[in-house]
């Protein structure tokens, strides 16, 4: 069987490789795509800018598209080259017996509350990421003609039993921000579902879609934590209390806990202040962060076809890993917000 990843050296990829590749019961060979090829077991691709190299031709039996950017900040025109005409080349390469799975996200679907939609450019969509990965699955179930799983998972952390990762991004946002002191508060509902999922579940779950025979109609897999996902304020206060712990071991003080603060309260009275009084860097963070705010402080949960099961547990070993790999950021004093002409 002959299976190519793309995105072989991202954080889903990463982990979907070696998984595949440590279980005895995938056949060869297994083609990962990046790139940039950090080895000569990765082919190098820039996927929907150029042609695919020669090794890449022939009959794939599975091919697992991974491949994204995750950037929330992106404009229409930037998500359709970055995700959508890359999905497109892939899917090039597919015929109708090929088993496409393609990781997608969990926030293409469920409910989005009105001050989280970011206009008709992404057509009810919270930015251009979330828009480009619903285009993406709209895509691979019209012009696929073969098997389809789609993998959607929440955000993203390390692994469950030692919080490995490829790359820290997306919700490492948060962590960074909390000990640097730039998120003076936390927007959002305290009570709001925060989905997570560990990235060695996540890979599982291609993994097994890879391992298993081609679905008849097309699947999807949803992991998530449903009903049992951490609480905005639970993430937070294990984020806080786990870079504590890390700080005391090392002598340092620790750091406190930032309010809550409800997201109308936010937009109506401290963002104005934010956008005249706040440094150009600290404005950026703020903008940053208050892309989380719909992601950490959802109404409704997930409805899980695969269950994230002790999501405070996932979180704090996270978190504990992080801190041990940035130890310079994770012992930082924090600094407190500063308001410019005042």
């Amino acid at each position: 069987m002959r299976t190519l990843v793309t995105g072989a050296t991202g954080v889903v990829g990463t982990e979907v490789v070696d998984r595949l590749r440590a279980d005895p019961s995938c056949p060869e060979p297994l083609t990962g795509v990046a790139r940039r090829a950090p080895d000569a077991e990765v082919t190098a691709w820039n996927i929907g800018s150029e042609p695919p190299p020669p090794a890449l031709s022939g009959h794939w039996d599975v091919i697992v598209h991974t491949a994204a950017s995750t950037r929330w900040t992106m404009s229409r025109a930037e998500a359709v080259a970055a995700n959508v005409d890359p999905l497109r080349a892939v899917l090039a390469l597919a015929d109708a017996d090929t088993h496409v799975v393609h990781v997608s996200t969990a926030y293409v679907a469920g409910a989005r509350a009105q001050e989280d939609l970011r206009g008709p450019e992404f057509e009810g969509y919270r930015n251009g990421y979330e828009w480009s990965k619903a285009a993406c699955e709209s895509l691979v179930r019209e012009e696929h003609a073969g098997p389809l799983t789609i993998v959607r998972p929440p955000l993203i952390v390390g692994r469950r039993d030692d919080g490995r990762i490829a790359r820290f991004s997306g919700p490492y946002t948060i962590i960074h921000a909390l000990v640097s002191g730039l998120a003076a508060v936390v927007v959002g509902d305290p009570e709001g579902y925060a989905e997570i999922s560990p990235v060695d579940e996540v890979a599982e779950a291609v993994a097994a879609a890879v391992l298993a025979a081609p679905p008849l109609t097309p699947r999807v897999e949803v992991i998530a934590g449903g009903g049992g996902s951490l609480r905005l304020a639970e993430m937070i206060g294990i984020a806080c209390r786990t870079l504590n712990e890390f700080r005391a071991l090392h002598g340092v003080a620790g750091i406190e806990q930032p309010p809550f603060v409800p997201p109308d309260t936010w937009n109506r009275f401290f963002l104005p202040l934010a956008d005249q009084y706040l440094s150009p860097f600290q404005h950026q963070a703020v903008q940053l962060l208050a892309m989380f705010q719909s992601y950490t402080s959802m109404a409704v949960p997930f409805e899980p076809t695969r269950t994230v099961h002790d999501p405070g547990a996932v979180m704090e070993t996270a978190v504990r890993h992080w801190a041990a790999r940035k130890p310079r950021l994770a012992l930082a004093r924090p600094n407190p917000w500063t308001l410019v002409g005042v």
